[in-house]
């Protein structure tokens, strides 16, 4: 399978600095790497593109490589960046890298984790300074649009400075791993470059040293694609659960879902194809979104977990409630809207309030005498109902329902 070929028909390819080496590159079967900051402790849905990525080349004879940076970590890259960040202390950037290759190795079968703290951290400034910053021209760095794009609003040497290490690394996994391709993002073009420029001053111009970028994961409204109201949708399921992580990407709109099976699933072009025309035939059933849910579910939480999603949506739109265990309820207890009682004896409508399920006890009445609200499923408008501990599913959770779509969890 031609790499290029493949990553132009998902419509994933931004630019290439050497088309020639990096078909290369495949032939000889080299190691190809990616980049994660350990700003968190956690990656979200915006990183699995690039985790895709890196198995998509290893699909392709690649050998994949995921360096953390446990050097960079206490830099931080300005890319696509209009402010400053802030500077992390050594003990978090430790805790961050440590967890972010485990979920890294969980992904992707076969990987090699690398920390750029190996070489990073045990360079002097003075040697840096002689060896990768005497190679590196002020004006040609003032044309780096990542540095260019800072200039006005402000940017410190610290971060100014972040380009040359991107640079380094590549060199050193190039000379240490037998790395010759770096991928990341189209906002990483500047620090791609950079790297290829510099191994080609070192090395000469017969190496293999190339790199590509990828288009960003954004929103058909151009805005960043992974956050919700509540925040980033994280990959760690402590964070987010996989319930919600399947939810976010079964209510995709129809114009993202199709470009998002092609950016992160695994499907066939024949097979996406296929399935946006069954999905035109029946949109309702949207079957383009449940596909996505499910490929993606499965590769980040497993089949367990995925199987568990599915059961809490279907009970949650069937009303099937009581076949959801203790644990499946506890599972989605900070997953929708959520609500403590101290005690399960309580007016329904003056719950209905205090758990803003309903703005008013005036709208309150409106949704009851509609028969549109229901607990547990069944269908209640009795505005003078008061909830007893037989109303509680296992004696502690209520499920609340507004309408077709908004719940609430209420427990004790």
């Amino acid at each position: 399978m031609n790499i290029i070929k493949e990553l132009t028909w998902r419509g994933l390819l931004k630019q290439v600095t050497n088309e020639e080496k990096l078909l290369k590159s495949q032939e000889l079967q080299k190691g190809v790497y990616c980049g994660f900051d350990p700003t968190g402790d956690s990656l979200h849905v915006g990183h699995l593109i690039q985790i895709i990525l890196l198995e998509r080349f290893a699909k392709c004879g690649f050998k994949p490589i995921a360096i953390i940076g446990g050097g960079t970590g206490m830099i931080g890259d300005p890319s696509g960046k209009k402010a400053e960040r802030v500077l992390l202390n050594n003990a978090t950037v430790l805790h961050n890298v440590e967890s972010i290759k485990q979920q890294v190795e969980k992904l992707i079968p076969n990987v090699q984790i690398v920390n750029n703290g190996e070489w990073l951290n045990n360079i002097s400034l003075i040697d840096f300074l002689r060896d990768v910053g005497k190679d590196f021209n002020i004006s040609y760095l003032l044309n780096k649009e990542n540095i260019a794009s800072r200039i006005e609003s402000g940017l410190s040497y610290t971060e100014f400075s972040y380009t040359l290490l991107q640079a380094y690394d590549f060199y050193q996994l190039y000379e240490k791993y037998d790395c010759t391709v770096q991928t990341g993002g189209s906002d990483q073009w500047g620090n791609i470059t950079s790297g290829t420029d510099y191994i080609r001053k070192q090395l000469g111009e017969d190496n293999l040293a190339c790199g590509l970028t990828m288009n960003l994961l954004t929103k058909a409204d151009g805005t960043k694609f992974g956050k919700t109201e509540s925040g980033a949708v994280w990959l760690d399921p402590e964070k987010t659960s996989p319930y919600e992580f399947y939810q976010f990407f079964y209510n995709q709109e129809d114009i993202e879902t199709f470009k998002l099976l092609k950016f992160l699933t695994f499907l066939s072009e024949a097979e996406i194809k296929q399935l946006e025309q069954d999905h035109l035939k029946e949109p309702f059933k949207r079957l383009g979104q449940k596909k996505l849910a499910e490929e993606l579910t499965l590769f980040v939480h497993g089949k367990d977990e995925l199987a568990r999603a599915i059961k809490i949506s279907t009970a949650l739109f069937n009303g099937n409630l009581h076949e959801l265990s203790l644990s499946e309820l506890e599972s989605i207890q900070h997953s929708l809207p959520h609500y403590q009682l101290e005690s399960p004896s309580h007016n329904l409508l003056d719950l209905l309030v205090a758990s803003e399920v309903v703005s008013s006890k005036r709208e309150g009445r409106e949704f009851l005498s509609q028969n549109a609200i229901t607990i547990n499923g069944q269908v209640v408008n009795d505005e003078t109902k008061v909830l007893a501990p037989a109303d509680f599913l296992h004696n502690k959770f209520l499920i609340i329902r507004r309408g077709k779509r908004k719940y609430h969890i209420i427990y004790l």
